[in-house]
């Protein structure tokens, strides 16, 4: 039987409705329906009433007032079933979303049960299994087991008393120190000479005063500047502390679940009332330098995060008190440098007393190797002592070497009772180390033509500059030559030349008539002016063909006036001259007021001139130039 047209579109509108509730729900659709008032067009016969209720129901608009045409019965059923399409289609996408939210609960929820079980089974066993156990069972062995002391921790000084040479630095420290208001102190002076163990000996000194402001308890915390680095995030600074943010830098589980910062705490904090040894402070990086200005001056050290909330209830106590006080960082800094002052930011500098240790001579390093050999417990011959001294004015390095021979001994005696640290034992040592004796340059009972001894300085340790000169007449009149190595520095040229120039004016010979060749024995860069006065000497000798002597050593710079100029570190060149068995040094007069006592054996000869120099060596001085004719021109 074949339907009209009428009743084919109810029944395409009927089935129309039934998608509607099936993508909706039936309850949802009479809801919108009379909230929409289109219920009564909704349950109407006429095909035009339900067309405009299907249109309110389907795009939830009440403002649809006009029924649709017969003309426009397809294009209204085609906007419809669109809009069913898209309803349909977000009705399944949403059951699929709704199913893997509720099988990720379900994981979870069986997760967390998991998780419970075995909480609960290891608060009944213990976190304990047979893998950890047996981990446990080593370290403990391991710990039980051990060997003895290091030998440095044995040789090294356990009062102020056996420390060698250093007694004005130590009487100037504890003076600093042991003070009701103890200052910060920089400590300068050549490596291995006792600067940390002092250090350490003068707060347990000044713990021992009653008006001293430190605790029995102070602590002495010990670092070294070339270790201490940081980076411009602040995630770590362990001079000064910084803060671990719960995502990014690995704070603790339960404060990262909570998202809580966690603030670690510093060396300076740590040395709170008492001291913090910084050893080799010139070598921090310049911008931490500052940052513990900023902590000597404010005496706290305060933290920030930008994921720190004070009113997160989440947030303990402690953590509140840092973020809201900072951390106390009260103590006196002690720093220790082999580099030049300069090296060390000026602003610390000014907040700090400066202490100068001396070179050891090579008598107290002999001294420290007797001393040495007692608290070990080692015998060894006379001349041992004073063969170590020879290849280092460190004492550190000193007793390392005695350390090393004595296990020498140990090998050849069999038996401590037996062993007997020998020559032979040291020079096994020094061969297997590559270690070469600290002062090559050795002082000569006789005199040579051209050779002069300059004096230097590196890291506050002196050492001899042997300068050679020869001079041979220029092929050319007026056309001679000056050679020097290249290696020795821009200034050491310079003052070769200045000391050329001085020779012209005071013996009136004209370098230019003469190919000059100046060579620095060994090699090396002469960073200053201070070996003026041995060029010079080296190339009057060789122009004069006088011969120097051997045994003297100068310092000075020279002006083309002739002037001997006063220098730096004139105590580490005296100490240098007499470490290379040196009669005499001869230094500016400007420097005469830096030695208060030369060292036994050494004479100290002051000049002001080239020519006091001369005449202080017993070299003969030349007669002064004639003085030039000026001509005048004669006009008619």
């Amino acid at each position: 039987m074949r339907l009209s047209t009428d009743e084919k579109l109810r029944r395409e509108i009927a089935a129309l409705y039934d998608v509607l509730g099936e993508a909706l729900g039936t309850e949802k659709v009479v809801m919108r329906a009379g909230k929409l008032g289109t219920l009564k067009e909704m349950r109407s016969s006429a095909i035009p009433e339900r067309l405009l209720a299907l249109q309110r129901l389907v795009f939830e608009d009440p403002t649809l007032e006009t029924r649709p045409a017969k003309a426009q019965y397809k294009q209204v059923i085609a906007e419809i079933e669109d809009r069913l399409a898209y309803l349909l289609a977000q009705r399944t996408v949403g059951d699929q979303l709704e199913a893997k939210v509720s099988a990720k609960m379900v994981a979870r929820h069986n997760e967390y049960l998991r998780e419970l079980r075995l909480e609960a089974l290891r608060e009944a066993t213990g976190p304990e299994t047979p893998a950890t156990e047996k981990r446990l069972h080593d370290l403990t062995a391991l710990d039980r087991r051990g060997l003895a002391r290091a030998a440095l921790d044995v040789l090294r000084p356990k009062s102020l008393g056996q420390v060698v040479g250093q007694e004005p630095a130590i009487k100037a420290l504890i003076a600093k120190l042991a003070s009701p208001y103890p200052q910060h102190v920089i400590l300068y002076g050549p490596p291995g000479v006792g600067k940390t163990t002092v250090a350490r000996l003068a707060l347990e000194r000044a713990k021992s005063r009653a008006h001293a402001p430190f605790a029995p308890d102070a602590p002495f915390v010990e670092a070294a500047g070339p270790t201490l680095r940081w980076d411009n995030r602040e995630t770590t600074n362990p001079l000064l502390g910084s803060v671990h943010d719960p995502i990014y830098q690995g704070a603790r589980r339960d404060f990262a679940d909570g998202g809580v910062p966690e603030p670690k705490l510093g060396l300076v904090t740590k040395a709170h009332g008492g001291v913090l040894f910084i050893d080799e402070i010139g070598e921090m990086d310049p911008a931490m330098q500052t940052r513990l200005l900023k902590v000597l001056e404010d005496k706290r050290v305060s933290f920030e995060s930008s994921y720190y909330d004070e009113h997160d209830p989440n947030v303990p106590a402690y953590v509140k008190k840092l973020f809201r006080d900072g951390a106390p960082a009260d103590f006196v800094l002690i720093g220790a440098t082999t580099r030049d002052p300069e090296a060390i930011d000026a602003a610390i500098r000014s907040r700090c007393a400066a202490v100068y240790f001396e070179p050891l001579t090579h008598v107290q390093v002999a001294r420290i190797v007797r001393e040495a050999a007692q608290r070990l417990g080692a015998k060894v011959t006379r001349r041992v002592p004073e063969l170590i001294a020879s290849y280092t004015i460190e004492g550190r390095k000193a007793v390392q070497v005695l350390a090393d021979a004595y296990g020498h001994a140990l090998e050849r005696a069999g038996s401590q009772r037996a062993a007997s640290v020998r020559e032979e034992d040291v020079l096994e040592v020094v061969q297997a180390g590559r270690i070469v004796q600290h002062t090559p340059a050795r002082a000569r009972r006789r005199k040579v033509i051209g050779k002069a001894h300059g004096l230097g300085v590196l890291q506050y340790v002196g050492s001899i500059i042997e300068i050679e000169a020869a001079a041979f007449p220029a092929r050319e009149t007026h056309k001679g030559s000056v050679r020097f190595n290249d290696t020795a520095g821009s200034m050491a040229r310079d003052a070769v030349f200045n000391a050329a120039s001085v020779i012209r004016a005071v013996t009136g010979v004209d370098p230019a008539d003469w190919d000059l060749h100046v060579n620095v024995v060994g090699g090396g860069n002469i960073d200053g002016p201070s070996a003026g006065l041995a060029f010079f000497l080296a190339l009057y000798s060789a122009l004069d063909r006088i011969a120097l002597p051997q045994d003297v050593a100068v310092t000075g710079e020279v002006s083309l006036a002739g002037a001997v100029r006063g220098v730096g570190g004139v105590v580490e060149k005296l100490y240098a001259a007499r470490q290379a068995g040196m009669r005499a040094i001869v230094i500016p007069r400007e420097n005469a007021r830096d030695i208060e006592a030369a060292p036994e054996g050494i004479e100290v000869i002051v000049v002001a001139t080239v020519v006091e120099a001369l005449a202080a060596l017993d070299l003969r001085i030349p007669a002064p130039p004639p003085p030039r004719t000026r001509r005048t021109k004669v006009t008619r």
